[in-house]
């Protein structure tokens, strides 16, 4: 694939163009370039590509090109694993969807009153974005129609299938009748997602997008070990020596969530966060809050950081180290988007989460650089431990 291909040069519409141009996108993604030509000729697509590398961009934009405004009817259907990423998606629909007249989305969620999603769907969206259960409950009660819908995207498809939803999403695509194309995005490629390409795709085209490619996140990754006591000093002195404005900081705990961000709000920083004890409407409006640049710093649970997509995160500080790998990959995967770059900080309190944060480096072949936090602001490589000296023998 050309590197230096344009949007233009992918036969995409004048709106459309002219949305990307505002949105200052030259250029697609590995993924955009090799998947936007398949879905445009209704080809079957299995992307396997890393998080953060414009997959919601690779199927929207062809699904939003082939849809016929003047029919009131669904034409393209996006099913998420979780409502913030179902919000996330609808959300650059919309972007995409500036210079382009009477094409309307509805996003549908559980967790939600659906009396305001049935009102929605009374405008005649041609576009659905929406969690397997909730649709499949609009579906019982009538209030959407399955049978003109031409594209199925199954966003996350690994994690949609992990958390239990094979049945509701086979029963969905079983339930297109006239579907043209289905498309498969996923970071891994789980037994699951293969059993469902296998059993409702056809001549699918495969598309794999290795993390070591020009897509990698462009992320400084650091560590930095303080005492248990000084993380939150720490973290508060991190954002306001290095001047980011854009920071999303993750916690392990709901509870260390909501007392980090109280801290840092009395602290004087503009700060909210988001967890599952935090009513569904509030988070929306945290969230919408965030990505709108009204608010500089989101504190977050791993639960939460898969609807956070926003391309000019700054910073991502681990203030708690997390318990799984993978966890770790989708954090930092929050900055260094869109071809700018990121920074990453893990504040290491106690050796066992030292000793995660090595696993995951080595893990993820990341190079995480310990460093200290000087009062200025600098930030110095910590010098390395000095080996523990050899034990003398003794001679009688």
């Amino acid at each position: 694939m050309n590197e230096n291909i344009t949007f233009a040069e992918l036969g995409l519409s004048e709106p459309m163009l002219k949305a990307l141009e505002k949105k200052g996108y030259g250029y697609p993604t590995t993924i955009q370039a090799e998947a936007i030509p398949h879905f445009l000729q209704w080809r079957d697509v299995i992307a396997k590509a890393p998080t953060g590398t414009g997959k919601t961009f690779a199927f929207g934009i062809p699904m939003i090109e082939h849809i016929d405004p003047a029919l009131p009817e669904v034409q393209g259907l996006i099913l998420a694993p979780t409502r913030e990423l179902a919000i996330q998606i609808g959300d650059e629909l919309r972007g995409l969807l500036t210079h382009f007249q009477g094409i309307r989305v509805a996003v549908l969620y559980g967790g939600a009153g659906i009396g305001g999603q049935i009102q929605q769907l009374q405008k005649h969206p041609q576009i659905v974005v929406a969690t397997p259960g909730r649709l499949m409950d609009h579906y019982n009660r009538k209030t959407i129609r399955l049978d003109k819908i031409q594209t199925v995207v199954l966003d996350e498809a690994d994690r949609m299938l992990d958390m239990g939803f094979f049945k509701d999403v086979t029963k969905i695509i079983e339930k297109v009748k006239n579907r043209k194309n289905l498309g498969l995005f996923s970071a891994t490629i789980s037994q699951e997602v293969m059993t469902v390409s296998w059993m409702y795709q056809r001549d699918e085209i495969e598309i794999t997008v290795e993390p070591k490619q020009q897509d990698k996140p462009d992320i400084d990754q650091y560590s930095i070990t303080v005492t248990p006591l000084e993380k939150a000093e720490t973290t508060l002195r991190l954002i306001r020596t290095q001047g980011y404005e854009r920071v999303i900081i993750f916690c392990n705990t709901k509870h260390m969530c909501q007392r980090l961000s109280d801290e840092l709000q009395r602290a004087g920083l503009d700060c909210d966060c988001i967890h599952g004890d935090i009513r569904q409407s509030q988070r929306e409006k945290t969230m919408q809050k965030y990505r709108q640049g009204k608010l500089a710093i989101l504190v977050a649970t791993d639960v939460a950081s898969r609807g956070i997509d926003v391309d000019d995160v700054e910073c991502v500080i681990n203030y708690d180290i997390p318990e799984e790998n993978e966890y770790y990959i989708h954090r930092i995967g929050r900055t260094g988007r869109a071809r700018r770059k990121g920074s990453a900080f893990s504040i290491i309190g106690n050796f066992p989460e030292k000793a995660k944060l090595d696993e995951i480096a080595k893990y993820s072949e990341f190079t995480i650089r310990p460093v200290t936090l000087q009062p200025d602001g600098t930030l110095v490589d910590e010098a390395p431990a000095a080996p523990a000296p050899k034990p003398r023998r003794k001679f009688r």
